[in-house]
């Protein structure tokens, strides 16, 4: 019969170790310089098309506190609210180095030449790789944009090119170490 102190003692060290991983995650925080969490975003980060006429400049990101084991990061901007039945993507990246803790404003360009250096951008809703803004319809409430980026334990994900948004999204879960969001949003009348 093994002592109930030493059944305590492994239940305990069974919890803590479950724990670890996301005790890790809990100080993960992405921000921007140039977008305050749940603030209004600016003509700036608004497409350029489809009856918008913002700049489409891509918004500087800054994030710490990844978990450890995190060996590359991928980053996405998500809009819920699009009236497409699952959303819209507006950025999707991917392979973004461990050594990485911010992306430059504009970085987001079809180019993706001011990534950092092995970083690669999926195709998003828009139809092409790189930023694409908010734009929503006009007349809908305002939709929300949310930013997050994910630690991920491998340092390139598996994606065939022109993959689409959702199966970029089903390979950074499926390595996800933890992730760390802000939302933003925008309407126009």
């Amino acid at each position: 019969m093994i002592p109930s102190r030493t059944v305590r003692c492994a239940a305990l060290a069974a919890v803590v170790m479950a724990a670890a991983p996301l005790a890790g995650a809990a100080g993960f925080s992405l921000g921007s310089p140039t977008i305050k969490p749940g603030s209004t975003l600016t003509e700036a980060q608004v497409f350029s098309g489809f009856g918008c006429t913002g700049k489409n400049i891509s918004p500087a990101l800054k994030w710490s506190g990844a978990p450890a084991g995190t060996k590359s990061f991928a980053l996405t901007v998500y809009d819920p609210d699009a009236p497409t039945g699952s959303g819209w993507w507006h950025w999707v990246v991917f392979d973004i180095p461990a050594g990485t803790s911010e992306i430059a404003e504009g970085a987001g360009s079809a180019d993706g030449k001011a990534m950092p250096a092995g970083s690669q951008q999926a195709r998003t809703d828009f139809g092409a790789p790189g930023f694409g803004g908010a734009c929503p319809p006009a007349g809908d409430k305002p939709h929300r944009y949310i930013f997050t980026v994910y630690a991920l334990k491998t340092d390139k994900l598996d994606i065939p090119e022109g993959a689409t948004a959702a199966l970029v999204g089903f390979m950074i879960n499926a390595n996800k170490l933890g992730s760390a969001s802000f939302t933003a949003k925008y309407g126009r009348k």
